[in-house]
């Protein structure tokens, strides 16, 4: 699957690069050449991995090869062919869109315009008393869009904004516009959120130019796997599951697909990158047993919000539960990825470093940085969850609840479980990947010792009569 470590130097090379490769050291580590030594240093990161035996490439691709084929064949079985139809609802997100733009923008007393549907109830201790009281009094946004796409082009209609409202907008901005064929003709059309594209689409060019400048071909590589990953959730793992298939099967298929796409693209097709594909092979079927027993256990329903509650409306074949733990196998998988190649390439550098450590020391080792990387990645987990909850939080701390009444609620008890389980899997993902890379690389020291000679053979016949090698 791999070269040698390194490409033969050609004959003409400067003989001033000796000077850096430290004679003995570079010897024994089956490099010939001292310039190698000058450039070793850059190896860690982007120079090809350490070779393997045939033998044990074999027994690799032994089993990644009918995992590929099972995962290549339940994306021919489950493959969708698109979304099923259904008529739009015209709730939430279930609606038809076009594109708008504000005109004409004037500011007028709400009074004039009956922006007041809640009427005042004389106590401005209660949200809606304060919300009708400021519409009686407040200042209001008379806003004129013009329908900018569809069948209706040209067409404008008015939208009143309350001054209190959270979204105000802006004479010349670009806005999302819902329509509703079945209403009266003077209210089909609504502004439903602003335009956000082209500061999307500016912010997603500066995250590829900077991934490709620092990352170079990797970084390009990373952007292509990133897009394929993309592809296939939009084009097989969502439209799978709203066509009736089972989430945790859909999750599992695609997950594992996106993984093997990822790995190598990013890493190359090497024995490194099947050990850490291994490891988050593992890492997942743990997860997703440990999901499936306490989503069950906790009477998870996965139907928490008015997207669910939508989504199961629309479609109530779908088991919102096993949706849920599709997702924890899936927002899983991004930092299962990192663990598993960063300890894997942490054990294949402890050998390099020292061909002479047996799979015991090299797991002892690998595992000492594996603690310091789960210490950091369980706690970037959990902010990462409580970050997209803290506006729930905030509103259980505003209520005063106790712990345990937060906790117990279904909204939140989601959240933990769902962190807890991932964390979970990461952290077993950690002593998993170090013991097989650990195991491969220490069982594969005679394949090495032949690379290492043969390379060492080559070195001593271009490098003639140095004075090292008359010393041997």
């Amino acid at each position: 699957m791999t070269t040698t470590h390194q490409p033969p130097q050609p004959p003409s090379e400067p003989p001033h690069g000796n000077g850096h490769g430290g004679g003995g050291n570079g010897d024994s580590n089956g490099d010939s050449n001292g310039s190698h030594g000058h450039s070793h240093g850059h190896s860690h990161s982007h120079g090809p991995a350490e070779p393997v035996s045939k033998h044990l490439r074999k027994v690799i691709a032994a089993v990644l090869i009918p995992f590929a084929a099972a995962v290549l064949v339940g994306l021919a079985v489950l493959w969708p062919g698109g979304a099923p139809p259904h008529e739009r609802s015209g709730v939430g997100f279930d609606r038809q869109t076009e594109s708008g733009r504000v005109v004409q923008l004037q500011r007028v007393d709400c009074k004039d315009v009956n922006a007041s549907q809640v009427p005042p109830t004389g106590d401005p201790s209660t949200p809606e008393g304060q919300e009708a009281q400021r519409s009686q009094t407040g200042t209001c946004a008379k806003a004129t869009i013009e329908v900018t796409s569809g069948k209706d082009a040209g067409r404008t209609f008015v939208e009143v904004v309350q001054p209190d409202a959270p979204r105000q907008l802006k004479k010349d901005q670009d806005v999302v516009v819902a329509y509703a064929p079945g209403a009266p003709k003077e209210l089909q059309y609504s502004v439903t959120d602003v335009d956000r594209s082209v500061p999307m689409w500016i912010l997603a060019a500066v995250f590829a130019l900077a991934v490709v400048v620092v990352g170079r071909m990797r970084g390009f590589m990373a952007l292509v796997a990133l897009a394929v990953s993309f592809a296939l959730l939009t084009l097989f793992i969502l439209p799978a599951i709203l066509q009736g298939s089972n989430p945790l099967v859909v999750a599992v298929v695609g997950a594992s697909a996106i993984m093997l796409i990822a790995l190598y693209m990013c890493h190359g097709l090497t024995a490194r990158t099947s050990v850490a594909a291994l490891g988050t092979l593992i890492s997942l079927l743990l997860i997703g047993l440990l999901g499936s027993l306490f989503i069950g256990w906790a009477h998870l329903s996965g139907n928490t919000d008015d997207n669910t509650g939508l989504i199961h409306g629309l479609y109530p074949e779908i088991d919102m539960s096993g949706l849920l733990l599709a997702g924890v196998i899936i927002g899983s998988l991004g930092v299962l990825d990192d663990v598993t190649v960063t300890q894997t390439s942490a054990v294949w550098e402890l050998h390099h470093a020292d061909p002479t450590m047996t799979a015991r020391q090299l797991y002892r080792a690998g595992i000492r940085i594996g603690r310091d990387h789960i210490a950091s990645v369980v706690n970037t987990l959990v902010l990462a969850y409580a970050g997209a909850a803290l506006p729930l939080l905030l509103l259980f701390s505003i209520a005063q609840s106790s712990v345990g009444t937060v906790a117990n609620s279904e909204l939140v008890a989601e959240e933990i479980v769902r962190t807890l389980i991932g964390s979970i899997g990461l952290v077993a993902s950690v002593p998993v990947t170090t013991a097989l890379a650990a195991l491969l690389v220490s069982a594969d020291k005679p394949g090495m010792a032949e690379a290492s000679s043969a390379a060492s053979g080559r070195g001593a016949a271009r490098g003639g009569g140095r004075g090292r090698r008359r010393k041997r």
